[in-house]
C-alpha cells in the first residue's frame, strides 16, 4: 500500500512563495494558491464571530483582497508579525464595521456564542481553531483522493472520530472486527499527522504571537 503521506514537500506551495508570486499582479495562480489556503479559514473565523454565511464569505473575499493590496504597497513586514495575525486583523475589522451598520439583524448567533473581538487572545484561539480545522480537512481530503489507503479504512475512521460513534457500531455498520476499527484509527490518524506535518511546512506559520505553545493541527492526531 503505498502511504498516505507520500506527496512530497514542494518549496512553490510554501506562503514564502506564494507571496512572491503575489508581487506580480499577473500572477493569477498565485493568486488562486492563495485564496484557496486562506479563504476557507477566514470564513471560517468570521462565522464564528456570529456572522452568516453569505457576509462570512463576503468579508472572507475583502479581507484577502485587502491584505494583497497592501502586501504590494509594502505595508505587510513578516518580521513584525505572522501572516495569520495580519488577515485577523483585517477581517476584525470588517465584522467590527458589519455590526455598526447591519446592527443585529445580520448577526445570526447571540452574543454568548461570539468571539470576543476585543480580547486579542480570544482572537488568536478562534483563528487557530479554525486553522487546524481548515488543515485537517485538507489532509483528510488528500488522504481520501490522492493516495491507495482503502476507502473503508477511512470511512472507519471518520465514523469513529468525526461522527462519535462508538467502535462497535462502527464494527457492526462497516462488517469489520472491533479490532480492525481500532487498526483503522490507528493507522488512519498516523497518516494524517504526516500528511498535516508536510502542509505545516507548506504554511510556514507556526504558533504565533497569541499563543507561543500553541496546539498545533497533527497534535490532535494520536492513535
Amino acid at each position: 500500500m503505498e502511504p498516505a503521506g507520500n506527496q512530497p514537500f514542494d518549496p512553490e506551495r510554501t506562503t514564502t512563495a506564494l507571496l512572491v508570486g503575489l508581487s506580480d499582479p499577473r500572477n493569477a495562480a498565485a493568486w488562486e494558491a492563495f485564496d484557496r489556503r486562506y479563504r476557507p479559514i477566514l470564513t471560517g473565523f468570521v462565522r464564528n464571530c456570529g456572522v452568516r454565511d453569505v457576509d462570512a464569505a463576503e468579508i472572507a473575499q475583502e479581507t484577502i483582497v485587502r491584505f494583497v493590496e497592501e502586501y504590494r504597497e509594502g505595508r505587510y513586514d513578516r518580521s513584525r508579525g505572522r501572516l495569520g495575525a495580519w488577515l485577523v486583523t483585517i477581517a476584525r475589522y470588517r465584522v467590527l464595521d458589519l455590526r455598526r451598520r447591519g446592527g443585529t439583524a445580520r448577526i445570526e448567533r447571540g452574543e454568548s456564542a461570539m468571539i470576543d473581538l476585543d480580547d486579542e487572545r480570544s482572537v488568536g484561539a478562534a483563528y487557530e481553531a479554525e486553522r487546524r480545522q481548515t488543515l485537517l480537512r485538507e489532509a483528510l481530503d488528500e488522504l481520501r483522493t490522492r493516495s491507495r489507503t482503502d476507502p473503508r479504512t477511512v470511512q472507519a475512521f471518520e465514523m469513529l472520530v468525526y461522527h462519535g460513534l462508538t467502535p462497535q457500531v462502527v464494527a457492526e455498520q462497516m462488517g469489520m472486527s472491533t479490532h480492525d476499527v481500532y487498526l483503522a484509527k490507528s493507522r488512519v490518524a498516523a497518516r494524517l499527522r504526516e500528511i498535516v506535518q508536510r502542509l505545516e511546512a507548506e504554511y510556514e506559520e507556526a504558533p504565533g504571537e497569541w499563543d507561543a505553545a500553541g496546539v498545533r493541527p497533527s497534535d490532535g492526531l494520536r492513535g
